[in-house]
């Protein structure tokens, strides 16, 4: 199983090892791995695609995977999450997708589409990143018992024999 994703500094790939955790716990192989260097998806029976929120739009390395691999994607089971709500919203309700994740969520067939707090700390790369912790607005907002929740059950479909696009 492939998880796959794009980051900027690097909360999104934090939270991507913890589902490669769970699922790896689960039996599952897996291999993590930044979208931009997913040359082929064949090997994989499977996809997790995560991409970062930035300014209301999915990473880039996430969109650009989507388009890349549209044909591959849509042939085998899909999940994608997005992180960056930096405040606790993520974890009080369901947040629709940005549109660049709905795009993703069409052109794939994701299963599922699920929104994850995000996390902003001292050394963020990018102006705007720094003006956020400027204003005091930066902090860990991921909650790592959700992540695992849903990995749990992206494991569960997966031993339920729901392997179908």
């Amino acid at each position: 199983m492939l998880i796959a994703y794009g980051t900027k500094n690097g909360s999104t790939a934090e939270i991507a090892g913890v589902i490669a955790s769970v699922l790896h716990d689960a039996g599952l192989m897996t291999d993590v791995r930044p979208a931009a260097e997913v040359e082929d998806i064949t090997p994989y029976d499977a996809v997790v695609l995560g991409g970062a929120l930035y300014a209301g739009r999915w990473h880039r390395d996430a969109r650009r995977f989507t388009r890349k691999h549209r044909r591959g994607l849509a042939e085998r089971p899909v999940w994608l999450f997005s992180s960056g709500p930096l405040d606790p919203s993520a974890s009080e309700r369901d947040l629709p997708p940005v549109p660049g994740a709905r795009r993703a969520e069409r052109r794939t067939l994701a299963r599922e589409h699920v929104t994850f707090g995000g996390k902003l700390e001292a050394g963020a790369q990018g102006r705007v990143a720094r003006m956020i912790l400027e204003q005091g607005r930066g902090g860990d907002f991921r909650d790592m018992d959700r992540i695992a929740e849903w990995a749990t059950g992206i494991a569960d479909d997966l031993a339920a024999g729901t392997q179908g696009p």
